[in-house]
């Protein structure tokens, strides 16, 4: 990846857990490094930026209005951050995921292709990939522990796909849902608490 923020200087990180944080559609790193503050201190927080341009902003792969997604362009760019974290791992204890928005879609495929390898999952009013080759390596043994966070009346996140993250997260992992009314499609300080507790439960322990 060109462009990580690392919470740590890099003779501070070793022996510590990662999380590694993956922004939206439209964004870039900043929404995600405005939330080391509100996270437990033990991790070492790498908010990466998305290598496609869109915009003045940047994403994960190409998306439009009902999310619908090239899924050869959603592996080439989950098997660089794969590898990418496959890189810097050997230094951590862990290596656990966050992705807001279409940066949950990112989380949760890299879970998928690689359970064994993390931790624990934290999807902010984001979805889950709905499609048919991806869900043949759904096997989960056991269940990975997985942080869902959301508003019910954000309107970014169609019907549909809310419905498939739903059924997928209920189906496959071990759920934490949490609510946030009025938050909308964002992230929120009352979000982050529920969020930092999920993580020293899981990640810390």
């Amino acid at each position: 990846m060109e462009t990580v923020v690392w919470s740590k200087s890099e003779d501070q990180r070793a022996g510590t857990p990662l999380l590694v944080m993956m922004h939206g559609y439209g964004t870039d790193e900043s929404r995600m490094v405005r939330l080391f503050d509100y996270l437990p201190a033990e991790f070492t927080f790498a908010a990466l930026r998305a290598p496609m341009p869109i915009g003045d902003h940047y994403g994960w792969f190409l998306l439009d209005y009902f999310l619908a997604n090239d899924f050869a362009d959603v592996i080439t760019i989950t098997s660089k951050v794969h590898g990418w974290i496959r890189s810097v791992r050997g230094q951590h204890t862990s290596v656990s995921l966050m992705g807001y928005s279409q940066g949950m879609a990112m989380a949760s495929t890299l879970l998928r292709l690689h359970p064994q390898e993390y931790k624990a999952v934290v999807g902010l009013s984001g979805f889950v990939l709905d499609n048919e080759l991806l869900a043949l390596t759904d096997s989960f043994d056991p269940k990975p522990p997985f942080f869902w966070g959301r508003d019910k009346a954000d309107l970014v996140i169609n019907e549909d796909a809310i419905a498939h993250t739903a059924d997928w997260l209920e189906k496959n992992t071990l759920l934490t849902a949490r609510t946030y009314p009025g938050m909308g499609h964002a992230m929120s300080k009352a979000e982050m608490v529920d969020v930092s507790a999920f993580l020293k439960h899981y990640a810390l322990r």
